[in-house]
């Protein structure tokens, strides 16, 4: 189950900022944890959070909120770049009748 923000018990989203102490939890068996010591900036009361490493992700902490998950980041780290080859690619299909159509039938391959 990940995790969408990280919370004080007071309701209040934590940051990087707040944190106090970040590190790593390992287990000889099973998998291994993220562990967060941070200060409410509202209520001030220190608090803890152990997080899966699989669940772990450096977006909890930001500011703002992103719209990818940590799934679509994964699929996306691993399509890798795009190649200068890919750019011409779609530039030319664009440029046919029917760009939209081939778009959705690429799409769906």
């Amino acid at each position: 189950m990940k995790a969408a923000v990280i919370q004080c018990s007071c309701g209040e989203r934590i940051a990087a900022r707040n944190l106090v102490q970040r590190s790593w939890y390992p287990r000889v068996f099973g998998s291994c944890f993220v562990y967060l010591k941070y200060r409410c900036p509202r209520c001030k009361r220190m608090g803890e959070r152990f997080i899966e490493q699989e669940n772990w992700d450096e977006n909890l902490l930001r500011d703002t909120p992103v719209e990818v998950s940590l799934h679509e980041t994964r699929r996306f780290e691993q399509l890798g770049k795009i190649t200068v080859d890919e750019e011409v690619d779609f530039h030319f299909l664009l440029d046919g009748e029917d760009a939209l159509k081939a778009l959705r039938d690429e799409m769906e391959e």
